[in-house]
């Protein structure tokens, strides 16, 4: 772990994109939920866990009043993605808060029990235009590790939050991934996502963006070389079924 960041806090990514995560030092695994703050929107994405709400919620009130939430994107349904959404949108206490999420995660997604208008990005042409002009362009990753999975690309920034896509495992954890960040990513992606074949087909579409950074809910912050670098390697990696048919 860096001794530079005080993960107490929550910390910048870039001038309006702020980590406001768990850091835990049992798990392992770390939950990585993020604030972007523009103009006249706040977007959260992936608020995260019940255990972790009363930490993950502080360091959104050191930034924000949380009524000026506006968006949440749940890339999907999971409860450490989700898990403390109830919660949040009652803190948040808007009408007009809305959760972006796929229809196929959406139904999962009901389940948590939200009163919230739901924002279903296939019948939205895969995009939200905040109030800034500011576009978030959704791009579907079915089965990495849910049918209605999705990543968020924010033009602006050149910015991929991307899920548990890149996701990484690792006892010696940092928010910034290191020069041995593949082999902490190699053990996440081995476990939980399907099969190489999919994996590879998501690479490929994510080729066809300029990528500056890459955000994923669990694990390293990966930037500039390393974007390139995890992409080519994810290509070929095997997992999943994979493994189990070797």
């Amino acid at each position: 772990m860096s001794k530079n960041i005080n993960y107490k806090n929550a910390v910048a990514i870039t001038r309006d994109i702020h980590w406001v995560g768990f850091y835990d030092k049992e798990a392992h695994l770390y939950c990585n939920p993020y604030l972007l703050i523009d103009d006249k929107d706040v977007v959260f994405f992936d608020p995260g866990s019940i255990p972790h709400f009363p930490t993950i919620m502080r360091k959104v009130i050191d930034l924000v009043n949380p009524l000026e939430i506006s968006v949440i994107v749940a890339h999907h349904q999971d409860p450490d993605v989700c898990g403390n959404l109830a919660v949040v949108e009652d803190i948040v206490d808007r009408d007009d808060l809305r959760i972006v999420a796929h229809t196929k995660a959406i139904r999962l997604i009901r389940h948590y029990g939200l009163k919230s208008e739901f924002y279903p990005v296939e019948k939205n042409d895969n995009k939200l235009t905040l109030q800034s002009g500011r576009v978030l362009q959704f791009i579907n990753t079915p089965y990495l590790h849910s049918p209605g999975a999705i990543v968020t690309y924010d033009r602006k920034t050149r910015t991929l939050f991307s899920s548990d896509i890149f996701g990484a495992m690792a006892k010696d954890w940092s928010l910034f991934a290191g020069d041995n960040f593949i082999d902490s990513m190699d053990i996440f992606h081995r476990e939980y996502m399907p099969s190489r074949q999919i994996l590879q087909h998501c690479m490929e579409e994510l080729d066809k963006f300029e990528i500056d950074r890459i955000l994923p809910q669990h694990g390293s912050v990966l930037e500039g070389t390393q974007v390139r670098k995890a992409i080519e390697h994810l290509k070929t990696l095997p997992c999943g079924l994979d493994l189990i048919q070797d």
